[in-house]
Formats: C-alpha cells, sequence, structure tokens
C-alpha cells in the first residue's frame, strides 16, 4: 500500500466503525481489521478520529482571474485544505472573463492549474446577454469542457456576468433542461431588492439590519415561485442556491411533493446568524446577498436540512479587500460589497452545531457534506464516497476539539469573518486528497500548489427525491423518487 489510516472511525448508517482503511495510487482499495500482513510506504495513526468522505463546498467563488487582490485559487484552496474541504465547485462569475463559453473557460483554468491545493470542479455560465444575443448555444462547448451546472443570476452579479430578466431565464431554463445539468438561480426579486434599498437610503437608514429590511424575505420567495413555475414549464433541473428564508424551505417542500425537479442548499451563515444581532455587530462585514434573516429562519434550514428538504450546504464563500471595498472613507451599508469568506468554517459549523449537537444524524452529516453535492453534480462515486475504487479523498474529524474562529488565523486573504468568536466543538484536523496529506491540525497546510485537480463531470446524475418526518419517533419517507442514469 501506498497508504493505511489506521484506527479510522468509518461512518456506517448512523454508527461508526473502527477499521483501516488501505490506499493505493490515490484510491480507496480496501479496508481490513488486521495490518500486520501489509506493507505500507506510510501508516497514519487515526487514533479513533472520525473519518468521513472528503467534504465538498459546492458553491465558491474564489475570484481567480481578474479579482487576485481579494482572493486568489491558492489562498482559497488553502483556506478550504484547513477547512477540512477536498474538492471545491467554483464559480463562472467572478473572474475576469466571467466564464459563457468555451474561451473563456479555457482562460480561467489556465492560470489556475499551478495553484490548487484540493480538487476542484466548475460550474458553467449563462447570463441575460447571452438568451438577447442568441448565444444559448455556448452552453455546448462548456458541457464539453465538463462544467457540472449552470448558473444564472436574477439580480446583477459582476459586469461581465449580466443578471437576466424573467422572459430571458424562461429561454435559458428551456435550452438547459434538454442536457439533464442543473441550473443554480441566484433567487432574489431584482426590483424589490433595488427599489427598497434605494427607498431606505433615502430615508437615512444606515444601519445594518436595514440590508436585510431592504432585500426582504418576499423578495426570495417571488423569485423561488417563479423559477419553480418555470421549472415545471420547462422540466429543467432547477437549483436554489444559497437559500435563506423559510418561506424558500416551505416552497421547495411542496415543489419537491409534486413531482418539480428542485434541490435547493443552504450555507453556514444561515443556520447561525441572524441579521438583527450579526448585522448590528459587524455591518458590512456581515453583509451578504441574500442577506442574514432572523432566528427563525436558522431553525427552518435546520429541520429542512435533517428531512432532506434542503439537499447539502454551500459556503457562498466571495471574501472583499477590506480596505478598498468593506471598510474605507465614505463607506456605508448600502455601497460597500456583500459577500464574507466561508470555506475555513463550514464543516466545523456543521459538525459543532449539527452532527454533535444531535440536529444532523452522522448518515445525514455525510450526505450534505459530500454525498449528496458529488450526486447532483456528477461526480459520485469518484468524489463523496468511500466505496472501493473512489479517490482516497477523506476529512478527519476530532469530535472533542473546542476551538474559537478567529478571523485573523485564516488561511484566506480577507481577514474578517462575522462568525468571529464563536466557540465550538468538533474540528476537522487532517485533510486527505487522493491519498496525501494537505493539511494537518498543528503543521498546517503541508501539501504543494498545483497538486489539486480539475475534476471535469463524470456523468449526469440525480438525487433520490426524498423527504422524511418523525412522527411518535418514527420516520416515514413520504416521497421519494430514484431517477437510474
Amino acid at each position: 500500500m501506498d497508504l493505511i489510516l489506521k484506527n479510522a472511525n468509518i461512518p456506517q448508517g448512523d454508527r461508526q466503525v473502527l477499521t483501516n482503511i488501505l490506499v493505493k495510487d490515490g484510491k480507496i482499495v480496501g479496508y481490513t481489521n488486521d495490518i500486520s500482513f501489509i506493507n505500507a510506504n506510510k501508516v497514519i495513526d487515526i487514533d479513533g478520529k472520525l473519518v468521513v468522505p472528503g467534504c465538498i463546498d459546492p458553491h465558491t467563488h474564489f475570484m481567480d482571474p481578474g479579482f487576485t487582490h481579494r482572493e486568489t485559487f491558492a489562498t482559497g484552496s488553502r483556506s478550504a485544505a484547513a477547512g477540512g474541504l477536498t474538492t471545491i465547485i467554483d464559480m463562472p462569475c467572478c473572474s475576469k472573463p466571467s466564464v459563457r463559453d468555451g474561451e473563456s473557460f479555457n482562460k480561467k483554468i489556465a492560470p489556475i492549474r499551478g495553484q490548487a491545493y484540493i480538487d476542484y470542479c466548475f460550474w458553467g455560465g449563462m447570463t441575460g446577454e447571452d438568451a438577447r444575443e442568441g448565444w444559448i448555444d455556448n452552453i455546448y462547448p462548456q458541457i464539453d469542457q465538463g462544467v457540472v451546472a449552470f448558473k444564472v443570476y436574477m439580480t446583477p452579479s459582476v459586469p461581465t456576468f449580466p443578471k437576466v430578466s424573467d422572459a430571458e431565464m424562461l429561454e435559458i431554463f428551456t435550452k438547459v433542461a434538454k442536457t439533464g445539468l442543473p441550473i443554480g438561480v441566484h433567487a432574489e426579486n431584482y426590483d424589490i431588492c433595488t427599489f427598497y434599498s434605494k427607498k431606505l437610503e433615502k430615508e437615512g437608514r444606515m444601519d445594518g439590519p436595514a440590508w436585510a429590511e431592504a432585500r426582504s424575505s418576499l423578495a426570495e420567495k417571488v423569485a423561488i415561485e417563479l423559477i419553480l413555475s418555470f421549472a415545471e414549464a420547462t422540466d429543467a433541473r432547477v437549483h436554489v442556491v444559497h437559500m435563506s428564508t423559510k418561506e424558500g424551505v416551505e416552497l421547495v417542500k411542496a415543489a419537491k411533493k409534486r413531482g418539480v425537479k428542485v434541490t435547493a442548499e443552504t450555507c453556514p451563515h444561515y443556520l447561525v446568524l441572524n441579521a438583527k444581532d450579526a448585522m448590528t455587530e459587524r455591518g458590512a462585514y456581515a453583509k451578504i446577498a441574500p442577506p442574514l434573516r432572523g432566528k427563525e429562519d436558522n431553525e427552518s434550514h435546520w429541520q429542512a436540512l435533517a428531512d432532506g428538504t434542503i439537499d447539502f450546504v454551500g459556503t457562498d464563500h466571495a471574501p472583499y479587500e477590506i480596505a478598498t471595498e468593506k471598510d474605507y472613507p465614505g463607506a456605508t451599508i448600502w455601497n460597500t460589497f456583500p459577500g464574507i469568506p466561508g470555506v475555513e468554517t463550514m464543516v466545523p459549523i456543521l459538525v459543532s452545531e449539527g452532527l454533535n449537537k444531535g440536529r444532523l444524524s452522522l448518515s445525514r452529516f455525510v450526505e450534505v457534506t459530500s454525498r449528496n453535492a458529488a450526486i447532483h453534480y456528477g461526480i459520485y462515486p469518484k468524489k463523496g464516497s468511500m466505496e472501493i475504487g473512489a479517490d482516497a479523498d477523506f476529512t478527519v474529524i476530532d469530535l472533542n476539539k473546542e476551538y474559537t474562529i478567529d478571523e485573523q488565523k485564516t488561511e484566506s486573504m480577507a481577514k474578517y469573518n462575522p462568525l468571529h468568536g464563536m466557540k465550538l466543538k468538533g474540528k476537522p484536523v487532517q485533510t486527505i486528497v487522493r491519498g496525501n496529506i494537505v493539511f494537518e491540525e498543528g503543521k498546517g497546510i503541508t501539501g504543494e500548489a498545483g497538486y489539486g485537480e480539475y475534476v471535469p463531470r463524470q456523468s449526469i446524475q440525480r438525487l433520490e427525491r426524498t423527504l422524511k418526518y418523525e412522527k411518535y419517533n418514527e420516520v416515514k419517507v413520504v416521497s421519494k423518487e430514484t431517477v437510474k442514469q
């Protein structure tokens, strides 16, 4: 063997089972209770810690190339590795050029190849301009390059990635539906957000929570209602990215029950932060879009993660430069940039506040941190799996380690985080990508730039549509669909 992970507790459903994991040529090749007869180049004693499939962040903005004053692919992937992530899926918009065709895809990936510390996939992109100008066939060279999904914005992103109008989004849905790939939508109503932002600013509201008030829950609700209607009309696979509201949860749950091809993700900040407290205390440092919501939304999202309404978690990692974009002379809650770092704190939040507090079972923790995203984006079982033959990607977790989030002690270039000061129990202590340790607690980043590989889409897959509810301590399946590819 190249590597043996000795005394590893691995998930078997909701149980932990002690075993030894065998790795050869970057792949999982077996499990055994007795390693006395096996030669290995390296043996790591895990000492009974939990070892799960390498965790995946399906929603990052690493800003490279083009916005490297905010983050580079090197610093972003280092931060991800330190947070227990073995694969990220980067968005098409926050780079120059934005990914919207085959040529722009090549221009994005070229400078990244020598920087990545962990493996990565890419989203493809479609914009309102592509629909208006008849450029929608640009999806095909992106598909050939292995993108895992397509992203559209109902509100503006960077200037090179225009938002879609309603009709333009419908046109894109119609085209992409035929490919079988998912379409991720930033679901906020542009007119509501714009009108009320200008109104509250004109009224003199400069407090942090005013940002959340202007971009109200209703703005997300009506946006999700529209994309669900379009999904039903076109049979497109729609994915609600960074869903933030309890109203969104209710809409997605009802749509799944009636057979709509809809999936959803949420972010760690929508699970543990609320606008009133966090934005009052941190202002622009807690400014994101969609904004933070209320405590009732937090609880709704935990329940939705547990019952299957929300399929997995992503970070929407989108850091900005403090001196020029977050805290500068003349900065207000209205003119600063919306975005926060997240890749280094996603897994710790889900371990501490989810798994350790009983909000997530062990099996569900594995699903929402790796398995489900891998299936949804067509990279399973290469990623998100501990099956024999899968990539030897592992996140090693010390369930008892207590620590406090410190925004200054992160690998990201952005030294701010609205989770700063939060006390957690449970932390990733080793990150292993294809059999190589890229991060180790106490040693820091141990991998090398350029080790991370591009992972193109392996196949088109769909998640089972399963919702569960608990009644009298029994778990019952109320809706289930399996699509075989």
